[in-house]
């Protein structure tokens, strides 16, 4: 049996990200200040759940650590709770809170 199609995401074209993940990744975007942190727009990372793929970040960025509890955790463009789990070949992103206006 042939494993299920991946989705497309943009950001398999960004730079840092190598190519459509392997079939057990998933993309991580950081954004404003967990970008900071991380050193870097985007990851690939293993699947798990939200709670594996933020430890995982932060085990790769160890000054994301502060950061990323307090960030909105959304896989493929919806809020995901820590158990939720986290599909290969989703897009999650990483966004902490800002203020503007």
């Amino acid at each position: 049996m042939n494993p299920p199609e991946l989705p497309d995401h943009a950001a398999y074209d960004l730079p840092g990200v190598a190519g459509p993940p392997s079939s057990a990744s998933v993309t991580v975007r950081y954004w404003a200040g967990a970008r900071a942190a991380a050193g870097t727009d985007s990851d690939l990372l293993p699947a798990g759940t939200v709670a594996d793929v933020r430890a995982e970040a932060v085990r790769r960025h160890p000054d994301l650590a502060p950061v990323a509890p307090l960030c909105v955790v959304l896989v493929d463009g919806i809020a995901g709770a820590e158990g939720d789990p986290v599909n290969p070949g989703a897009l999650v992103e990483f966004l902490p809170p800002f203020a503007g206006g």
